[in-house]
């Protein structure tokens, strides 16, 4: 028995090389997503002794449970998220079993919250969609499912909630599958798990439930702790965002960032973006020492074998893989401004460690997210989601979304109010052809137009380079 005992050391070692499953909860008003956490928590036995007693204090309280304990106050941490009895806010929640560290977003149900449950599924690996069993799949199922297909996220859990108010009925459990199946396959979603679960009882949420003896699949927590998700990085294609240029002494120069996808080994040859200069890796260097190949999310920093002039916000790749480069793009927007979408107003744009000026084109249609619906608009509003063209300032290097979400990921930010005005999903480059606007984006300044001497344009010059590297690019006319 003693030799089975580990020191503070050895645990908190095992526990930092457990794997990471970051998931989000989504559903309707009153599904219960927070109910279904905080059970979570509680039966795999992660809440402290005094969280247990303020909990039960709390249900009694302001507890809308009846007479059992009200696990959704576990998240719901807003006062005004308790007064109502709904969730406003993102809560984010870590616990972990032996086999793998969780970081669960529980996001709000109602429509007006739509951003909010962007923000907490944008980084998440797995999705849990709950469904009321007495209701089935409804708008707000659809609306969920359909943005977590938009987010790329490739592990769908249907929780069908409240099973215990219809005596765990196998003919309702089959009916939801089977209308959730079919509005799902056409979203290209590749992992989909359906589980009947009572969140409220804690049945099949941590152990099998007696109550289903005709359902043969995981409970939730087992399907969590082995789902794989090694496969949904792309490996395929390096891309090295930089981040920082690491110059700590004369001998030593190296390219802080992370992995975004891809492997790097040492010896490889790569290529810096935009300036296409080629070079190899000399080393690959991380705080514990010297790695013979990265990987992502992997945080390094690579010393190259030739002195090549990089600086941040550029990328290194491999030189027969290469990503689209361009000033235009298609994108899928989510406006997350309480301001009205301006067509005509410039954005910065934010996309791995890039920045730049940019400004909308035109909007293709907007996605009624309630019915899939496309509809022409001029403009979004809060929370809508509309496809559009984009132009940029200066090239950007970016991959498609669904191939790459490192690099086809960005937002966009109020140059006034620096707000994140929208996040954006790339779709595909465009052709200049193809642009509704005349006006390409790009500033100009014609010096002899301007009456500036030919003696005062290296001044000039000096100072659009220095708006170029904080990404406001301007062409200068000089004859």
């Amino acid at each position: 028995m003693e030799q089975n005992k580990l020191s503070i050391e050895e645990f908190l070692d095992r526990d930092e090389k457990k794997d990471l499953l970051r998931l989000l909860t989504a559903g309707s008003v009153d599904d219960g997503k927070s109910t279904l956490i905080g059970r979570l928590l509680f039966d795999s036995k992660k809440i402290y002794e005094d969280q247990l007693a303020a909990l039960e204090r709390d249900s009694k309280r302001m507890g809308n449970a009846g007479d059992h304990i009200d696990y959704a106050l576990l998240c719901d941490g807003l006062k005004a998220e308790r007064e109502q009895g709904i969730t406003i806010d993102v809560a984010y929640r870590y616990f972990s079993t032996n086999k793998r560290k969780f970081i669960i977003a529980d996001t709000p149900g109602h429509e007006q919250y739509t951003r909010n449950m962007i923000t907490g599924g944008s980084t998440a690996n797995l999705a849990i969609i709950l469904v009321d069993a007495r209701t089935g799949v409804i708008t707000q199922t659809r609306r969920h499912t359909f943005l977590v297909s938009l987010l790329g996220i490739k592990h769908v859990v249907l929780a069908v909630n409240k099973m215990d108010l219809l005596d765990f009925s196998r003919d309702v459990f089959d009916k939801i599958v089977a209308d959730f199946k079919a509005f799902v396959a056409p979203l290209g979603i590749p992992d989909v798990v359906c589980i009947p679960l009572s969140a409220l009882d804690g049945d099949n949420v941590v152990e099998k439930s007696g109550r289903t003896p005709w359902y043969d699949g995981p409970c939730l927590l087992d399907y969590l702790e082995t789902v794989h998700i090694g496969n949904d990085h792309n490996l395929k294609d390096f891309r090295y965002p930089v981040q920082y240029v690491l110059r700590p002494n004369l001998d030593f120069r190296g390219f802080s960032g992370k992995v975004a996808s891809g492997v790097i080994r040492k010896g490889d040859e790569v290529m810096a973006l935009p300036s296409g200069k080629k070079s190899h890796v000399k080393r690959i260097v991380t705080y514990d020492g010297d790695l013979d190949y990265a990987f992502p999310p992997q945080s390094v920093t690579l010393v190259l074998e030739d002195e090549i002039d990089i600086s941040r916000g550029e990328m290194l790749v491999r030189p027969d893989n290469l990503p689209q480069v361009g000033r235009h793009f298609e994108a899928m927007l989510v406006w997350m401004d309480e301001e009205v979408m301006d067509p005509e107003k410039s954005f910065y744009i934010k996309k791995t460690t890039n920045t730049s000026r940019c400004h909308i084109d035109h909007i293709k249609y907007k996605v009624d997210v309630n019915t899939m619906a496309q509809s022409e608009v001029k403009t979004l509003n809060l929370n809508e989601i509309g496809r559009v063209v984009i132009t940029t300032a200066k090239e950007l290097f970016f991959d498609p979304y669904k191939e790459n979400k490192p690099t086809g990921a960005f937002i966009l930010i109020d140059p006034i109010t620096n707000n994140t005005s929208a996040v954006g999903m790339i779709i595909a480059p465009v052709e200049e052809r193809d642009l509704l606007s005349a006006d390409t984006g790009l500033p100009t300044l014609d010096l002899p137009k301007l009456g500036i001497a030919p003696e005062h344009y290296e001044a000039v010059e000096r100072a659009v380079a220095d708006l170029n590297r904080q990404g406001v690019e301007v062409k200068i006319i000089k004859e």
